[in-house]
Order: structure tokens, then C-alpha cells, then sequence
């Protein structure tokens, strides 16, 4: 099945928490996993919570990385949502447990952008043929939204 991208959930459980509490390490342990999985980073916005956690994103030319953090329980979510065919994000998820030294992620994995109706390879990039509709079928059935 052929999809726009790669979603990555992470659940970080042991981690070390001194690592956790600080906004200054888990940016740059976030910025580091972006750089290990050949990501291009195009913004990073970090917050730190009173008394403690972080909650932060990189944003990424291929999507993004976020991640939020409970030092109190040893734990941090994270999302590592990449696009095209290029960036490997498990080594991000690698980096990250390695970095926050836990020994057993849990990670599930989700295809995005499963397009109805089209075959064959999706692109993360519209060509020319498709701009003009001369590409990609514009018959594929309507989404309908559930409530």
C-alpha cells in the first residue's frame, strides 16, 4: 500500500528524567534525531512547563517531529512524521531512545495520505501533468467526514 508518508507514535517509557526536564536538552535531542534521519529542518518552537515537561516540534521540509515530555513518570510521546521516500525515521526513533536512554521503545506505525482511487506510487509532489490535470485520476470517490 502506497502512502504520501510515514507516521511514527513513540512511546519512550524509562527514560532518565533529568533529561526530560530541560527545554535547552530536549531540543537539541529532538534537532539531533531530525539530523539522524536526513530530515531538513526548517523551524524548531520548545516550550518548558512549570514545574517540569517540554513540549516542542521540528519542523521539517518532509513534515515534522514533536515530542511531550513527563519527567515525573519517566516517559515522553513522540511523533515522527515524515514524507517521501528519502528520510529513514527509524533511525530518529533509534537516536531518541538512545539519547534518553531507554531501552525498549514502543513504536506503531501509520501510512498517511492513502489517497482513494489511485494506483501505483504516491508522490509527495505534484508534477506538472498533475497541475493540469493531465495526471493523477481525478475520479477517485469523494471522503465523506464521520461525526
Amino acid at each position: 500500500m502506497h502512502a504520501l508518508g510515514r507516521h511514527l507514535l513513540v512511546e519512550l517509557h524509562g527514560c532518565q528524567p533529568e533529561l526530560l526536564k530541560r527545554v535547552d536538552l530536549v531540543r537539541d535531542i529532538l534537532v539531533g534525531a531530525a539530523r539522524a534521519c536526513g530530515a531538513t529542518i526548517v523551524d524548531v518552537a520548545f516550550h518548558e512547563f512549570n514545574p517540569f515537561g517540554v513540549s516542542g516540534v521540528v519542523v521539517i521540509a518532509e513534515s515534522h517531529l514533536s515530542i511531550h515530555t513527563w519527567p515525573e513518570y519517566r516517559y515522553a510521546a513522540v511523533d515522527v512524521f515524515t514524507c517521501g521516500d528519502v528520510i529513514k525515521p527509524d533511525a530518529a526513533v533509534a537516536y531518541l531512545a538512545s539519547r534518553f536512554r531507554c531501552k525498549n521503545p514502543s513504536v506503531v506505525e501509520m501510512r498517511r495520505g492513502i489517497v482513494p482511487g489511485l494506483t501505483g506510487k504516491v508522490t509527495h509532489k505534484i508534477t506538472a501533468e498533475e497541475k493540469t490535470g493531465q495526471g493523477a485520476s481525478h475520479d477517485a470517490p469523494e471522503l465523506s467526514l464521520v461525526h
